[in-house]
């Protein structure tokens, strides 16, 4: 009985993990679009003030921070591997 509950709660993570993934991306890819048509709308209506780097640069923000949730720590050894070596570490220390 204990596999079966480990197998699902194994599907429902990498699930969710799916969905992360798809939402990074599709953030990315929201961006890809919005960004241009911001730039075009500055340029052809108000091309003395330039705010659209404004915009792009809370985009930049919010995307790295966007990758940084979903694949970021991971992709730079801090993921829940290194969380679960520096507990056990820890907690191996303190015996």
């Amino acid at each position: 009985m204990k596999t079966t509950f480990s197998k699902e709660q194994q599907y429902i993570n990498a699930q969710k993990r799916v969905k992360e993934i798809k939402g990074f991306y599709s953030h990315l890819i929201v961006m890809m679009f919005l960004l241009p048509f911001l730039v075009f709308i500055n340029l052809k209506f108000t091309p003395s003030y330039h705010w659209f780097w404004w915009a792009l640069f809370g985009n930049l923000l919010g995307l790295f921070f966007h990758w940084l949730k979903v694949l970021g720590l991971e992709s730079i050894g801090f993921g829940k591997a290194w969380e679960q070596k520096k507990i056990e570490e820890y907690m191996k220390k303190n015996k």
